[in-house]
């Protein structure tokens, strides 16, 4: 027989898991997303710098030297940033997953003790 108390209690339940979910994905969100604006603007400060140093090499070999050495670094923080955001898109993965374990590992032994009956 279908019991209100029991459906209300349930969808509370559901209501609340995926509040704190939704929660960790906008935290997650943010802190990419400034992640993100940090490294664009530190870029563009550094690309202005260059340019600044670039302007006033005396030679051509002193400017393909200051050339190379800035796309060596720029290319390696780009690799860098890269891997930093790769692993917060992984944690913001696993955080808004984490409340949704419980309830899951709950379903998943009601369904087996259910089959094995």
């Amino acid at each position: 027989m279908f019991n209100f108390d029991d459906a209300n209690k349930k969808s509370k339940e559901a209501l609340d898991v995926a509040v704190k979910s939704y929660s960790a994905l906008t935290k997650g969100y943010q802190a990419i997303a400034t992640e993100a604006a940090d490294y664009s603007k530190k870029s563009f400060e550094d690309g202005i710098a260059h340019l600044e140093k670039l302007s006033g090499a005396k030679s051509l070999e002193a400017a393909f030297e200051l050339q190379t050495n800035y796309l060596k670094s720029s290319y390696e923080a780009f690799v860098a940033e890269a891997s930093k955001i790769g692993e917060m898109y992984a944690d913001l993965a696993k955080d808004a997953y984490k409340p949704y374990e419980a309830p899951v590992a709950k379903a998943t032994a009601a369904v087996k003790s259910a089959a094995a009956a």
